[in-house]
């Protein structure tokens, strides 16, 4: 087990590294104020419009970094600072919550893919830690691996869920990054702020989709050489 605890202290470190990173990025270009003088919730709400979206709310959400796009009530969630803020930062995250929209929208088939996977993923997420603990408990002293590969199954499900998540949010960027260059929203030094941004908000996902499969691999050994010392 020790190896595990070093494993999830390694991606903890990283993942700590480039949120921080993403903080001070957002920081940054929260400096950079836009020319045009819109804030996130007139961006969010043109970048709509301008794909023929009209059933979908803007609306404000507390917190930071809390921004999101809700596909059941078909509402793009800014946070406070985004919401009224009026720089290339804000312009960047309601663009990218939009572009989840737009993705809704026109039936994007990896979103589709996993927002079907929610379901499972809630369930998955709730069991697979303490069915792998007692399942890791039971190889041990049993020599039984049957309940550890129950639960890594439920973890290989969040570990798909991971990967599938990052298309979504890459493509979501490039989706936002794109409008807001061919309909000049910004300009260059804001649209590079907007670019950066975005880069360090996808590397979080990257960091925890790779942190998923490491540990799945790690299970997957512990049962695998368990098996073979029966």
């Amino acid at each position: 087990m020790s190896g595990y605890y070093i494993l999830i202290g390694l991606f903890m470190l990283i993942s700590m590294g480039v949120s921080s990173q993403l903080k001070r990025k957002f920081a940054k270009y929260s400096k950079t104020f836009l020319a045009n003088g819109m804030s996130g919730k007139e961006i969010a709400e043109k970048m709509l419009r301008d794909h023929g979206i009209t059933d979908v709310r803007v609306i404000s959400t507390p917190g930071q970094l809390t921004d999101h796009y809700n596909p059941a009530d078909k509402t793009v969630n800014l946070s406070e600072v985004v919401y009224h803020e009026r720089n290339a930062a804000a312009a960047a995250v309601s663009a990218h919550e939009c572009g989840h929209a737009v993705q809704h929208a026109i039936g994007y088939s990896w979103l589709e893919m996993r927002s079907r996977m929610v379901p499972a993923v809630n369930i998955a997420s709730r069991l697979n830690q303490w069915i792998l603990m007692l399942g890791l408990v039971v190889a041990t002293t049993s020599g039984n691996p049957y309940l550890l590969w129950i639960g890594i199954a439920l973890f290989a499900i969040t570990t798909l869920f991971a990967f599938i998540t990052l298309p979504v949010e890459y493509d979501a960027s490039n989706r936002a990054l794109a409008w807001l260059k061919n309909k000049n929203i910004v300009l260059p030094n804001e649209y590079d702020g907007a670019k950066d941004s975005l880069k360090w908000a996808a590397r979080t996902y990257v960091v925890a989709a790779i942190g998923s499969l490491a540990q799945l691999i790690y299970f997957i050994m512990l049962a695998t050489g368990n098996r073979n010392n029966n």
